[in-house]
């Protein structure tokens, strides 16, 4: 009963929040690992440690980094309130600072899956006279999909888990920016252990389906290879 009555505010917005994070990182990330691919030269590296700087930076530098930008003297802020918006302490800083942790994930996992498309199906599209965008959207992402799907799955779990930069950002307001992770953290300052462990099982829950669902996709997909590999003559 104690759970029933409990405000399940944190639920909701942790899971909206992952959601709409890992669209957008899904599509930023799919399209800066394409784009990466075609492009090699000196600056590459440089590009990938852009890329890849949240994933090794502690979180709560990037949510300073974020709100920098974000803030009513930053680039950004500046340019959002000449239309009357702010995103700091509101619930698109939460997607942000998801978003903006959880992408290297998804570039990394996307890199990997394409780099193992083969190289001679998408010239052949190339000799059919097919663009660079039809060939990745017919050819390359259907082969490379169960490594995107897999990075997927990550960058939904890390957005869930998303604590530091969030708390920059966007703060602990109940309902509105209070995550399954703010929430913890604040059960425990306040003393409200059972809350806390509440919260924990809920979120040790969603991340061990999310998980196993990772393991089941990847090794079905495994699986799926090989007996096509077998039924090739």
């Amino acid at each position: 009963m104690d759970f029933i009555s409990q405000d399940l505010s944190p639920l909701w917005i942790s899971l909206a929040t992952s959601v709409a994070a890992t669209t957008i990182t899904m599509i930023a990330g799919m399209g800066a690992a394409a784009w990466r691919q075609r492009r090699t030269g000196p600056l590459s590296p440089i590009i990938d440690a852009i890329f890849l700087l949240p994933l090794v930076l502690p979180p709560t530098l990037v949510g300073f980094g974020l709100l920098v930008l974000f803030g009513r003297n930053g680039p950004l802020g500046k340019f959002l309130l000449g239309f009357g918006a702010t995103v700091v302490f509101s619930w698109p800083a939460t997607v942000i600072a998801a978003a903006v942790v959880s992408f290297p994930l998804m570039y990394l996992t996307s890199r990997a899956a394409l780099d193992q498309v083969d190289p001679h199906f998408l010239q052949a599209a190339r000799t059919l006279g097919a663009t660079e965008w039809r060939i990745f959207r017919r050819v390359a992402l259907p082969l490379a999909w169960p490594g995107v799907l897999a990075g997927t799955i990550l960058s939904f779990a890390r957005a869930m888990g998303e604590f530091g930069a969030t708390l920059m950002l966007a703060g602990n307001i109940p309902g509105r920016t209070e995550t399954i992770p703010i929430a913890i953290y604040f059960a425990v300052e306040a003393g409200d252990m059972r809350a806390a462990v509440r919260w924990s099982a809920i979120e040790l829950g969603i991340s061990f389906v999310l998980l196993a669902a990772l393991y089941y996709w990847t090794h079905a997909a495994s699986g799926g290879r090989a007996r096509w590999a077998r039924s090739r003559p």
